[in-house]
């Protein structure tokens, strides 16, 4: 039996974030076919730009979404905890080895703030879901909504749009739903639900 003989944790290495992930890893794959920067005009009128203090990239926020939704974490704590140990994470998000993540209440204040309320959530994941789509990230026969297997019916343009909308209000409805959790575990009122 080989034991290490040597403790390297403490080792200091040069190397870039970029080498450490993999070359096939789905977020470099996701990477080379999305271009996130359309939300910065859907969001532009949500922000502003001589009020307040720098806020965080609407990108970095939405791409915190997408991991959450994409690697199917259940809370956004959990999302955050899992961002500040993966180099997969980071790298998508654009933030160093060393670079301080945002606290998973950011997202929860700008929510509230920003997107509570308007359809911009909705539009940006439908985007992002039917990019995916298209370049064949993710397949539109077969769909899971709310564990439920869902089969795609003849006319897959109509049935995958239908399913792309559905998916968005669901996770958003998932995420209003963390979020009036922890709200009411830090003795806040629940947000108000607005119509559909």
């Amino acid at each position: 039996m080989l034991s290490k003989k040597e403790d390297t944790r403490h080792q200091i290495e040069f190397v870039s974030i970029e080498q450490l992930v993999p070359k096939d890893h789905l977020l470099r794959k996701i990477v080379r076919v999305i271009d996130f920067s359309f939300i910065y005009d859907l969001v532009k009128d949500k922000y502003s730009e001589d009020h307040g203090r720098p806020s965080i990239d609407p990108v970095v926020l939405i791409k915190i979404l997408f991991i959450q939704y994409l690697f199917g974490i259940p809370s956004m704590r959990r999302t955050i905890a899992e961002i500040k140990t993966n180099v997969a994470y980071r790298w998508f998000l654009g933030y160093g080895l060393t670079e301080e993540i945002p606290h998973f209440s950011t997202f929860s204040q700008n929510y509230i703030r920003r997107f509570k309320g308007t359809d911009i959530f909705e539009k940006i994941f439908t985007k992002i879901l039917e990019e995916a789509i298209k370049h064949g990230l993710v397949n539109a026969e077969e769909v899971f909504i709310d564990s439920t297997h869902v089969k795609a019916s003849a006319n897959k343009k109509k049935y995958t749009k239908e399913i792309i909308e559905q998916e968005a209000r669901t996770y958003q409805e998932k995420l209003e739903e963390e979020i009036n959790k922890d709200r009411e575990a830090h003795g806040k009122k629940p947000l108000k639900n607005r119509p559909r």
